[in-house]
């Protein structure tokens, strides 16, 4: 398995991608398979396996998992099934670290994306189902001190900021004047990082990802606990 320790990208992974953009179609991608495992599957393991001690140390519930099909790489391949784009191919890597409940329930994790042109992070539920939107949204009702804290958190803003659609009204049963009404709004609890794009390929990248995980500690805590989900 070639790599670079896992913490950063080669070179060769972005160009792979972009040429994949260009040739997205499975006549091109079968003949350049094995470039592929080498240039950006092997170093995306190699990533999610150094990932594996600083997860256990600042989040022991979430799972770097390095298998080539149902871990924390995201497949390649695209669903096309009910999409109107038919193209069969992702363009980026997309790393996730689940919560290791995540099979039984909703539960918040953390994402690395790598792609030409877009790399980030993010920390947090993405459109996360009826039942655990409404749990956070209680909890910030519950709670509102202590999510104004979350997401005023110095170390928090400095690497993130929240992202995701809004309502346009406050949700059902919920007071439209309440004081942290925009984020109850909220469709997502989601927090991203941007990073330019040779960030990836320097080798003190994967600490960089690892800094900023550690900084979204208190929002991760909020929506675990928000889930009922171990932090």
């Amino acid at each position: 398995m070639a790599g670079r320790g896992g913490n950063a990208f080669p070179p060769q992974t972005l160009a792979f991608l972009r040429e994949l953009a260009d040739n997205n179609r499975r006549e091109w991608f079968k003949p350049n398979k094995a470039r592929y495992d080498e240039q950006v599957l092997d170093p995306a393991l190699h990533f999610i396996i150094a990932m594996q001690a600083p997860l256990a140390d600042f989040a022991p519930h979430f799972t770097a998992v390095p298998d080539r099909v149902g871990g924390s790489l995201m497949r390649i391949y695209r669903d096309t099934r009910f999409s109107k784009n038919k193209l069969p191919y992702k363009t980026n890597v997309g790393i996730q670290f689940r919560h290791e409940s995540a099979r039984d329930v909703h539960a918040p994790g953390y994402y690395v994306h790598v792609a030409p042109g877009e790399v980030f992070v993010g920390a947090g539920m993405w459109r996360p189902d009826p039942d655990s939107l409404r749990a956070i949204r209680q909890r910030i009702v519950a709670r509102p001190a202590e999510w104004q804290r979350v997401v005023g958190d110095a170390g928090f803003r400095r690497h993130f900021r929240l992202g995701g659609e809004s309502l346009t009204r406050a949700p059902r049963g919920f007071d439209k004047d309440h004081e942290c009404i925009d984020d109850i709004r909220r469709t997502s609890f989601i927090a991203v990082r941007e990073f330019d794009e040779a960030a990836c390929l320097k080798p003190g990248f994967r600490h960089s990802v690892e800094r900023a995980f550690r900084a979204a500690d208190g929002f991760m805590r909020f929506l675990c606990a928000a889930v009922r989900v171990p932090f």
